[in-house]
């Protein structure tokens, strides 16, 4: 008997060691990896420019307090700003506690701002994290369940939809900043509109309004740019990262520019081992082999391949819904439930998962090759076909 707490519903297999979008089972088995820690193994596993920088830091140094100067921090925030366009970067070490940052920022901003009692506004299906306040902000009543009180201050609206944004602000003049994921991972993938994008910034701009994009999940050149905001030609005032940042190494960011830059001050927030050396190391040697290993068009690239692979392979049955996402961020939705997926592609030694219960996640390395993109349709394709009940196509 295990006396790990009993929060997960595990998968009946352990993994003993990775290559590229490979692991290696404890059942000896070789596992094709569409999964990639949930969007964090970027580099794969065992990416042997990330292995001997890290190995390298370790044996020099660790962890310093952040009441000293830190040389790696500095580097990677320099990095960050470069990239985003934006002044400032708190670092964290998870999602969850850079979006609770995020947060403890738009508060901030508007007591500075005359408005002590600051609304931010939030989407339907949003994923935020699951410390209290994040999850407040979660789009999921199954995962709030249970945990009431949640903390205040949020308005909740329907995603892609500018008429319920004016809606509630109208409603409640209290209203300081909009925050969403520019591609919903747990909500579905589910990317918005760029149009609604620009009109978010524009709308904020008008009623000095922070936008905060959480780009926890589909940051660090998931969708085939750096971030996924990029793609509407927009540049927020916060975004938050975390898990492709780090490429495993647990890191999270707060990053702050225009209205937003500023706010926080010495003593407003704080964490023992937020932006360590060592995770700042992985997060500056991941940011350096994304870029000197184009996966940026890669990650574009190999996304295309995979869905138009599903496209042709699940060609006008009716119980695929839908084939959609942006670079690496796939979701193939269905009519019906399909967490039984999940344990069916294991036993193809295949690593998926499923969201919103009817969704398909496929967020796999940004190192995987076209063979490896092609193995993925041709492992999960036939399951799906046989989930809905379509007999797999006969042989020419």
């Amino acid at each position: 008997m295990s006396h790990v707490m009993n929060t997960y519903a595990r998968l009946p297999v352990a993994f003993t060691r990775g290559n590229g979008a490979w692991l290696t089972g404890d059942d000896g088995h070789e596992y094709l990896d569409a999964l990639a820690g949930i969007a964090v193994n970027g580099l794969g596993h065992g990416h042997p420019k990330l292995t001997a920088a890290l190995v390298e830091q370790v044996g020099r140094l660790i962890h310093v307090s952040n009441i000293y100067r830190i040389s790696e921090q500095e580097q990677l925030a320099d990095r960050i700003c470069a990239l985003t366009g934006l002044d400032e970067v708190f670092f964290a070490n998870s999602g969850s506690e850079a979006n609770e940052g995020a947060l403890k920022l738009a508060r901030m901003y508007g007591h500075k701002h005359g408005n002590a009692e600051a609304q931010t506004i939030v989407m339907e299906h949003a994923w935020h994290g699951r410390t209290l306040a994040t999850l407040a902000a979660t789009g999921s009543e199954k995962a709030r369940k249970g945990f009431d009180p949640l903390p205040s201050g949020f308005i909740r609206v329907p995603y892609n939809d500018l008429a319920a944004v004016e809606k509630a602000a109208a409603a409640d003049p209290r209203v300081q900043a909009i925050w969403l994921e520019v591609l919903q991972g747990e909500g579905g993938i589910r990317m918005a509109d760029r149009g609604y994008l620009r009109d978010l910034r524009r709308l904020c701009d008008e009623r000095g309004w922070l936008l905060m994009v959480d780009e926890v999940q589909c940051g660090i050149a998931r969708t085939g740019k750096w971030f996924g905001y990029q793609w509407a030609d927009i540049r927020p005032d916060v975004v938050t990262l975390a898990k492709g940042l780090g490429s495993g190494v647990p890191i999270g960011a707060v990053v702050a520019g225009g209205r937003a830059a500023g706010t926080l001050g010495p003593g407003n927030h704080g964490t023992t081992f937020g932006g360590s050396p060592l995770a700042c190391r992985a997060g500056l040697e991941t940011l350096r082999i994304i870029e000197e290993e184009n996966l940026l068009a890669n990650a574009e690239a190999m996304g295309q391949r995979i869905r138009d692979g599903f496209a042709a392979a699940l060609q006008g049955i009716a119980g695929v819904v839908s084939i959609r996402g942006e670079g690496l961020m796939i979701g193939i939705e269905l009519d019906r439930p399909c967490g039984d997926l999940v344990s069916q592609a294991l036993a193809s030694r295949l690593l998926i998962n499923v969201t919103q219960d009817r969704v398909i996640r496929l967020v796999p390395p940004l190192v995987i090759n076209a063979r490896e993109a092609d193995e993925i349709v041709a492992r999960l394709a036939p399951l799906v076909r046989s989930f809905v009940g379509v007999p797999a196509p006969q042989a020419a």
